[in-house]
This record gives C-alpha cells, sequence and structure tokens, in this order.
C-alpha cells in the first residue's frame, strides 16, 4: 500500500467528488481528514494476515466520502472507482458498504458502530489475536443511548484492543451540538465508564497518531477537537454545509482555500 496521506490530497478529492455528485455532508468529510490521515499513515495496522489486520469502523458513516478519498491514496481504490461515488450502481454510496473492498463494516445507523466495534473487539480477544480495533465517532453519536451501552461494556471487559476517536466538531443536523444535549462533561463520561481518555487537537496529524497509542487494561478514546468544514471558510461551523451541495462559485473557491493548507 501507499504511505501516509496527504491532507490537502483528501480535501481536494472529497471537493472534486461531492462536486461533481452534487451531494451534501461536505462539512462532515472535511472535519475528520487528519484523523484519517493519521490512522492510514501508520496506526492501522495491516498483519502479517487477516488474523492479524487492525480493524476500522466509521461509525458516523455520513462521512463515508473522505473514507472513499483515503482508501483511493493508499491504493486499494482506483481512481474511476473513486469517481462513482453516488453514481446508479456504484458501490460507493453515501454511507459505507462492507462489499467494497477496504471496507471492514457497514454504517450509516448512528449510534451503532460503537456496538460493532466493541463486538469486533471482544472477538479479537476470543481468538487470540493481538489485532485492535478503531472506530470513528460523530460528537453527535454520544447523545446516543446505544453509545454509552456499548462503552459501558467495553469498560466493564477492558477491552484495550478497542480505540475509539470521538470527531468532536460541535454540529450536528439540526444544530450545534452543544444547544442540543450539552458534552461539556463528556470526558469525565468516559472516564466514569472504564475508559482511557486523551485530548487532542483533531487536525494535528502527528498528535492524533500518538494519541492513539495502545494503553493497558482499558479501553481508549480520543477526543479530537476538530471544526466542521475546515479549510473552506464559507463552511467553517456552518451546519448548513451537512446538506448543501456546491454551486461552481463555491467548490472553486473552496479548492483554492483548501489548497492553501498542508
Amino acid at each position: 500500500m501507499s504511505g501516509v496521506p496527504s491532507p490537502r490530497a483528501l480535501r481536494r478529492l472529497i471537493l472534486e467528488e461531492a462536486y461533481r455528485a452534487r451531494v451534501g455532508h461536505i462539512g462532515s468529510a472535511l472535519s475528520v481528514v487528519e484523523i484519517l490521515a493519521a490512522l492510514y499513515g501508520g496506526v492501522l495496522c495491516p498483519g502479517t494476515n487477516e488474523l492479524e489486520r487492525d480493524r476500522f469502523v466509521l461509525a458516523k458513516g455520513h462521512a463515508a466520502l473522505a473514507l472513499y478519498a483515503t482508501l483511493h491514496l493508499k491504493g486499494l481504490l482506483e481512481r474511476a472507482t473513486l469517481a462513482s461515488y453516488c453514481a446508479d450502481g456504484s458501490l460507493l454510496g453515501v454511507h459505507p458498504s462492507h462489499r467494497l473492498i477496504g471496507v471492514d463494516f457497514s454504517t450509516g445507523s448512528l449510534g451503532q458502530g460503537l456496538g460493532i466495534a466493541t463486538g469486533a473487539a471482544l472477538a479479537a480477544r476470543l481468538q487470540t489475536s493481538s489485532r485492535r480495533v478503531f472506530a470513528l465517532l460523530s460528537d453527535a453519536e454520544c447523545n446516543e443511548g446505544s453509545t454509552w451501552e456499548a462503552a459501558m461494556f467495553a469498560g466493564h471487559h477492558r477491552l484495550d484492543a478497542l480505540a475509539v476517536v470521538v470527531d468532536l466538531n460541535g454540529q450536528q443536523a439540526l444544530g450545534p451540538t452543544a444547544g442540543i444535549l450539552d458534552q461539556s462533561a463528556l470526558a469525565a463520561r468516559w472516564r466514569a465508564f472504564g475508559w482511557q481518555v486523551r485530548e487532542v487537537e483533531g487536525h494535528d496529524t502527528a498528535a492524533i497518531a500518538a494519541a492513539l497509542a495502545r494503553p493497558s487494561g482499558a479501553p481508549l478514546v480520543v477526543l479530537a477537537r476538530t471544526i466542521s468544514g475546515r479549510g473552506v471558510t464559507f463552511m467553517e461551523r456552518q451546519v448548513d454545509w451537512h446538506y448543501l451541495p456546491m454551486t461552481e462559485a463555491q467548490y472553486r473557491q473552496a479548492l483554492a482555500e483548501s489548497d492553501s493548507l498542508p
């Protein structure tokens, strides 16, 4: 596989395909660029066989375009296939499908991803495998009761193969997360469920990778503070870009602005 995916290249691919497909969820995809760059830039271990290969769950499935762009830069997805995003008959939908090579689990129903990841981590223990399981959650998923059921189970069983990154971009479908269900005490809540908690700048790839070092005896959650729509001034922290497609003028501006970042 190829090396570290470039955040700049990821952003450009996200914008190109979102514009071509006339599809939204752009803000959500841009907020996780550096998280995916860290995971696929060396954190995820390919293993020597299928049993030992690390697993990844994109719990916030609506950011699938960012995952597809990452898989392309890793050499797992042809450019022509990426260009079929949201086309009729394509495996590349708004949410990821496990039928696509490189995608371990189908996701999209918010609040279910951590349960899937917890089960996969328990499976690794039962198989006496050293593989790890990583899950990328939205902060809005921390509103879901099913998320905390899985968190309680993982903490009780001390599933230290399990690592979660929470994309704390402060936005969800209907507005700012803080105004819908306050999460100011999120770190304390995870600790109360028996998790090791680390907090990090969510647009610093090296810091994210370092924060994902495996703990001992407890599952890990990394609270990554991010900006929805990061890199495009008219998208940043604007809930409309959970939904909207871009006009041609917006697309040209978005490319120019995002290319100015590393």
